[in-house]
């Protein structure tokens, strides 16, 4: 499937305001769920399974807290303003 001026038009506005997004907020704090997900899917042992579930159990929440690198923000602003500008270049869905 090759993509049209609108396609890239979109996925550059959708890119810019995720940079955005990224370079006003300074930490993400994951719910229960999300961190209990990560834990049981990214832990090299159970060791930290296991004090995830031992802290839900005991009524103490833990959530996992994700600090965005300052770069990743500026990358994305970047590629989707590149985007963007490349879709004003191309010729129109009519054309």
């Amino acid at each position: 499937m090759e993509m049209n001026r609108n396609q890239y038009f979109f996925l550059g506005i959708v890119l810019l305001l995720l940079g955005l997004q990224f370079r006003m907020v300074s930490s993400y704090i994951l719910t229960d769920e999300a961190t209990r997900f990560l834990a049981e899917r990214t832990s090299s042992s159970s060791a930290q399974t296991a004090m995830v579930d031992l802290a839900n159990n005991l009524g103490e929440t833990s959530h996992k807290v994700i600090y965005p690198p300052d770069w990743l923000g500026w990358c994305l602003i970047s590629v989707g303003s590149v985007l963007i500008l490349h879709s004003f270049a191309m010729k129109g869905p009519g054309s």
